[in-house]
């Protein structure tokens, strides 16, 4: 008996299913499920802290929104072929529905909402962030497991034993590759990335009490670092270029930029721990737990 090499591709049908006249994606039930993580480890991390129960779901009403709507104009200006060409269907721009959307672009969506959520509530925008650090990693590792059932987000052939096999029949597939090819799963490769970072990242901010913004400026590195090699080997359907380099490339490097810079600039500004996750006093004393003591740097 010949045994098939490589990680097969879930049958097409997996990728969505009805409910009713309703039609569910595998794709957005994976983001669901991530933002989800997300918001119950931030929670968790942040009441540590003293932020009272919910507080992280009411700002979520403000990320979760604005993080959709920037991952898909962030998609639709980098496929710009897509939408605009003569006789495109301008409503196509809307048809989130359809697919097209774009973890850069919610990070931005997400910081706007993060900041209007904070400033309501009195929160300190380097307290939530640096919570949400490793949650984001954690989302976007159950995120692209969403990528696995529309087969895509794949690299370049390989005959290693653990190379996704994508079907014949499949419209990201490229012209003209052997049958039986299998791919680098860049899918997968982010997800492992995505979660020894968790680990990292906690054994940093436990080694150097790290606040201040300075352990999401390291999330954004290894985000960023993790993104750009992965990008460099893609060659299903990706970003419009801009010098030969495409967008997603450009976006990766400039993740890295910042983290450093922030990270720079944060320990230059803030050799001090944070003295408390607010900016001003909570609106409900009584729902906050504990008040935190400042934690002193090694």
């Amino acid at each position: 008996m010949v045994v098939a090499l490589g990680i097969p591709s879930p049958p097409s049908a997996w990728a969505s299913f009805a409910v009713g006249p309703l039609t569910i994606h595998t794709y957005a039930l994976c983001i669901l499920a991530g933002i989800a993580a997300a918001i119950l480890i931030t929670e968790r991390r942040l009441r540590r802290r003293g932020v009272p129960a919910g507080l992280v779901l009411d700002i979520a009403f403000f990320i979760v929104p604005l993080g959709i709507v920037g991952a898909r104009i962030y998609h639709v200006l980098t496929h710009t072929g897509d939408y605009f060409f003569p006789g495109a269907d301008l409503w196509n721009v809307l048809a989130i529905w359809d697919g097209g959307n774009a973890i850069f672009g919610s990070m931005i969506g997400g910081v706007v909402g993060i900041l209007i959520g904070c400033r309501r509530s009195g929160l300190r925008f380097w307290a939530f962030v640096d919570a949400l650090a490793p949650g984001m990693l954690v989302a976007q590792a159950i995120g692209r497991l969403g990528n696995w059932f529309n087969h895509e987000l794949f690299g370049l052939p390989t005959t290693l034993p653990w190379g996704l096999r994508i079907p014949a029949t499949d419209p990201h597939l490229p012209a003209g590759v052997a049958p039986g090819t299998l791919f680098h799963p860049l899918f997968l490769y982010e997800m492992v990335w995505n979660l020894v970072g968790v680990v990292l990242l906690l054994l940093a901010e436990r080694r150097f009490s790290l606040q201040w913004g300075r352990l999401i400026a390291l999330y954004l590195i290894w985000y960023g670092l993790g993104r750009s090699w992965l990008e460099a080997i893609r060659i299903d359907p990706t970003s419009d270029a801009f010098l030969g380099i495409p967008a997603n490339d450009w976006a990766a490097l400039a993740a890295v930029a910042i983290g450093v810079a922030l990270l720079v600039v944060q320990t230059r500004r803030h050799r001090e721990p944070e003295p408390s996750p607010w900016t001003r006093p909570p609106r409900d004393r009584s729902a906050v737990g504990r008040v935190e003591e400042p934690v002193a740097h090694p």
